[in-house]
C-alpha cells in the first residue's frame, strides 16, 4: 500500500509543479487546497489550509521569477511529494480526488493547453515613461522635446 502512496503522492507533486506559472495554475491550487480542506478536522478554522496556501503560493512564485523555472520545480517536487504522501496516509478518501487532478493536470499539458502565463505591472510616476516587453526586444530613441520615436529596425506595430 506504501508504494502505492509513494507513486500517487509523486505523480501528483509532479502535476502541481509543473502547473505552477502556466494557465493551469489558479485550478490546480484550488484543487490542492481542497484536498488539504477536506483532510481537516470539522472543528478546524474556517480557512486551515492557508498555511498550505501560501506554501504554494511561494513555490509558484519561485517558478515565476526563476532564470531556470526547471530547475525550481524539480526541488519543489521533492518537498510537494512528501507533503502529499502524508495526506494521503491521513486521509485515504484524498486518493480519488488526488489522481482526478493529476490526470486533469496531465490531460492538459498532452493536450497543449497549458500556458505559460507572464505577468508584468509597469508603473509610470511624476511624468516618467515606461517602456516593456517580455520575450523580445525594445528599441526607443527620443527626438527633440523628450518626445518617443519607434526604431524602425523593430518592423510594423
Amino acid at each position: 500500500m506504501s508504494d502505492e502512496l509513494t507513486l500517487l503522492a509523486e505523480a501528483g507533486a509532479a502535476a502541481v509543479v509543473a502547473a505552477m506559472a502556466t494557465d493551469l495554475w489558479q485550478g490546480t491550487r484550488d484543487g490542492v487546497l481542497g484536498l488539504f480542506r477536506r483532510d481537516a478536522p470539522d472543528s478546524a478554522a474556517p480557512d486551515s489550509a492557508a498555511p498550505v496556501a501560501a506554501r504554494l503560493d511561494e513555490g509558484a512564485a519561485l517558478v515565476r521569477s526563476s532564470a531556470a523555472p526547471d530547475d525550481v520545480r524539480r526541488a519543489l517536487a521533492g518537498i510537494w511529494s512528501r507533503e502529499l504522501h502524508e495526506l494521503l496516509r491521513r486521509a485515504p478518501a484524498c486518493r480519488v480526488p488526488l489522481a482526478r487532478l493529476t490526470a486533469e493536470v496531465d490531460g492538459a499539458f498532452a493536450s497543449g493547453r497549458a500556458a505559460v502565463v507572464l505577468e508584468q505591472n509597469n508603473t509610470a510616476r511624476d511624468s516618467g515613461t515606461v517602456f516593456a516587453v517580455q520575450h523580445g526586444d525594445i528599441h526607443t530613441t527620443c527626438g527633440e522635446g523628450g518626445a518617443t520615436r519607434r526604431d524602425p529596425d523593430d518592423g510594423p506595430q
